[in-house]
C-alpha cells in the first residue's frame, strides 16, 4: 500500500503558495474549474 506522499505533493514542497496561484493565473489553470482549484 501507499506510504508517504504523492508525488505532486512532494513537488508544490519546493514552491510557494503565493509563487504556484501566481502561475494559475498567468497560464489560466482554474479558468473552468468548479471545484477544486489547481492547488487543491
Amino acid at each position: 500500500m501507499h506510504k508517504g506522499k504523492y508525488v505532486f505533493s512532494q513537488l508544490l514542497d519546493f514552491l510557494d503558495r503565493n509563487d504556484f496561484n501566481y502561475l494559475a493565473r498567468k497560464y489560466g489553470g482554474d479558468k473552468y474549474v468548479k471545484q477544486f482549484t489547481c492547488y487543491n
